[in-house]
Formats: C-alpha cells, structure tokens, sequence
C-alpha cells in the first residue's frame, strides 16, 4: 500500500531524479563521444498526471474515480468473439495481410452511415481510419501545426491533446470557458489577436468537465472559424453516450465550418477501448495530408481489428448495445450525483452532465485538490484533480470524478470514503 507521502508530485519528483540518474549513466570513458541526446521536443511534454494517478492507485480495494474507463462488464464479448471467429473462418489471408492506409471500405462505409444516421452526412471517402482517435489527433498534429504554431483550446481541456500539441512544437493558448463551455466572445478576441492554425474542441459532455457546448455557441464557434481562418478538430468519441437532453448538431455539419473542421470519433466507448479503432472525418485536402502522416506513423492501422469490428457492425446490433451502456451508465451518474452532497464539503459545487462519463466538481474556496488526494488515497478512494487539465491558471479546488466503472452500490461507497478526506 502507497504511503501517504506518495502523490503526483512525488512521483513527479521521482520521475525528476530517474531522468537526472539517467543523464548520469550516460557518462562514458575518456575519449568516446556520448551519445546524441534525446529530441528537444520532449522538454515541451509531461506525463500525463492520470497516467501517474491510475498507477497509484491500482489496487484493487481502491474505489477510483480517476481513469475515465469504460466498465469492463458491459463489454459485448460474445459478440466481438464471434466478430473475429467469422473473420479469421471466412477471410483469414486477407484479415491477416496487410491493408491500405485508409482502412478496410468495408468499416468506412459502415462508419459513414451511422454518421449520417446522427445527423450528418458522410460517405466513405470522407473517412480515415486511426489506432484510436488520440492516433487522429497527433496526425493532425502533424498535419497542421509548424513549431511555434498556435492552437487554442478549452480551457480547462483533454490532457492527451496537450500532449500532442506538445509534441508538435505548438503553442497552446487557452479560451476561457464557463458551465456551458467555450467563450464565443473570447475565441474571437483570441483569435483576432493571436492568428491561430487550429482550434481543439470536445463539445460534447467534454473531458474533463462533461459539459455541451450550446448549439447557438457552436454557431459561433463556426462563424469564428471562417471568419478568422483557422481549422477546428472536433473530438466527439462520447456523443453516442446521451442520457437525456437532444442531440446537439455537428460542428462539422455547420455550413460555415463544413470545409474547415475535422471531425475525430472512435470505437472506444461504445465497444472497447483495446480495440484501438477511431476515425477522421475531414475535407479532401487535409484528409489527404494525414493518411501520409499515417504512412508514415503506422503504414495502416490494425487489418484484423477493422475487419472484425466491420463484421460486427454487420453481424451485431451496436445501437441496441449502446443503449443498454446508457443506461447503465446513466444510473452511475445518479448514484454519484445523489451522494456528492454529503462527500464533498459545505460550499462544493458539481454540474450534472446530459451524457458521457465525468462530473466536474469545485471544492470551496481554500481546499487543494490536489494536496488532498494522498489523503482520498489513504482512504482506499481516487479521483483526478483538476489542476493539470489547465493550460492557463489552473483552478486547484477543482477536480474530475468519472462514473462509469462501478456500480451504484461501489459508488456509495467510494463517496463515504471520500467524505473522510474531509472531515
């Protein structure tokens, strides 16, 4: 069991004095040259702190609230074992060969009509299959960004998209936000004055604040973006995870934003994250650029995993199944709801997110989330702190609570003893 010494910062620390120790083990004999050393561009990129959280905390008497995990029991694995037997028994040279950039037609034109079926209109040229949507994110990236370059964001936002900002040599400027997301009028002042390349968004039930970005603001949003030129990447693998509400449109199918926008989904959170299958939905020219990016990255992304989950899509009913995931999850975000009142101290605040997988809570005024994790730790009990998510001044009451991996009763009882953090 971690002491209670043992938190983000220390591992942070650790990390320092490895690196450090490092450094000294590449001292080499009087005249042989040292090494060349490690790219640059890795002084701009942190660990992810989640990352360093969930391996804190991977005991299994830990409740946490930390990882943003799809729970593992709602998985259809019957139906995805029969997906691959039927592919590896039917094509079994052509499931293990290797495979074209763009991805199997077969899940493109699939993944196409599901698009269109919420609302906006795709073909299967319009796609590009990706390890993941994080693998779309980096290939634009790639795609846009020169050193130096900017890209506004949420603020707060998706750590692994700083990430790969980051590692492109970006600068990452935030865009002020409130209970209903970005700012409309400070995106168009940001970017009057800053002439950003690209603009990263998640506007629905956004990590890591589950909030939805209003249709008249994604209108705004649009009407920036034309107006001032830049790209918008519009990150949307929980949109299929609505509990109540209606669907808010696209970005992408905005007319102002339609040659504009790439659009990045995934199978993660609908069927299982170790599949590692998203998609780009992108204009001609920048979809272009990107599956050379992938050549260059990965050559095509796994050819068995498309065909298994294309035979899937064919075989199985994935809307019946997500339906059946809302529901539960649903009733994990109620169970959570319900018991935040007495976890939290007196003057906390949390919204209440239509969809998706997080709550984003506000301790009162004086209250460090992040100093006070080591203490939830020693409780048997996680969350994420909201700090890191911030690339401007971070908010240190904040923090992020995912509902999605226990059941109502587990819940229950990670917020009892969470309510002991702050007794």
């Amino acid at each position: 069991m971690p002491s209670a010494a043992t938190t983000p910062e220390t591992a942070a620390a650790a990390a320092a004095t490895a690196t450090a120790d490092a450094a000294t083990a590449t001292a080499v004999p009087p005249g042989t040259a040292p090494r060349a050393p490690l790219a640059a561009r890795l002084g701009n990129v942190a660990s992810s702190p989640v990352r360093e959280i969930l391996a804190l905390t991977a005991r299994p008497e830990v409740i946490s609230f930390a990882g943003g995990l799809p729970a593992p029991e709602l998985f259809d694995t019957e139906g995805i074992r029969a997906a691959y037997q039927a592919v590896l028994t039917d094509q079994p040279h052509t499931a293990l060969q290797y495979s074209t950039t763009e991805g199997d037609p077969a899940l493109r034109t699939a993944v196409a009509a599901r698009l269109t079926a919420r609302g906006l209109p795709t073909d299967a040229d319009d796609l590009l299959v990706t390890t993941g949507s994080q693998q779309a994110l980096t290939l634009l990236a790639t795609a846009l960004l020169e050193p130096g370059g900017v890209v506004l964001v949420e603020d707060p936002c998706y750590l692994a998209a700083l990430q790969a900002f980051g590692f492109a040599g970006a600068r990452v400027v935030p865009v002020p936000t409130d209970d209903d997301g970005i700012l409309p009028e400070a995106l168009d002042e940001i970017a009057a004055r800053e002439r950003p390349t690209l603009l990263y968004v998640v506007p629905t039930f956004q990590n890591p604040t589950g909030r939805t970005l209003p249709a008249a603001r994604r209108a705004a949003v649009a009407e920036a973006a034309a107006r001032h030129g830049f790209w918008i990447a519009e990150d949307d693998p929980y949109g299929e995870l609505r509990f109540e509400g209606e669907p808010v449109p696209h970005l992408a199918g905005h007319p102002a934003a339609a040659d504009r926008t790439a659009l990045l989904g995934s199978f993660s959170k609908v069927m299982a994250p170790g599949l590692r299958l998203g998609y780009l939905r992108a204009p001609a020219t920048l979809r272009r650029a990107c599956v050379i990016a992938k050549q260059a990255a990965d050559l095509h992304t796994s050819t068995v995993d498309q065909a298994a989950v294309a035979r899937y899509l064919r075989d199985s009913d994935l809307d019946a199944h997500v339906v059946g995931v809302r529901a539960a999850y649903r009733a994990r975000r109620d169970a959570l709801l319900a018991g935040l009142p007495a976890a939290l101290p007196e003057g906390s605040r949390w919204n209440r997110p239509e969809g998706g997988m997080f709550v984003w809570a506000t301790l009162p005024e004086g209250h460090d989330a992040t100093a006070l994790l080591a203490t939830a730790v020693g409780h048997d009990v996680a969350y994420v702190p909201g700090a890191p998510f911030f690339s401007g001044t971070p908010d240190p009451a904040a923090l992020r609570l995912s509902f999605t991996t226990h059941a109502p009763d587990e819940i229950a009882e990670g917020l009892r003893r969470l309510a002991k953090t702050f007794a």
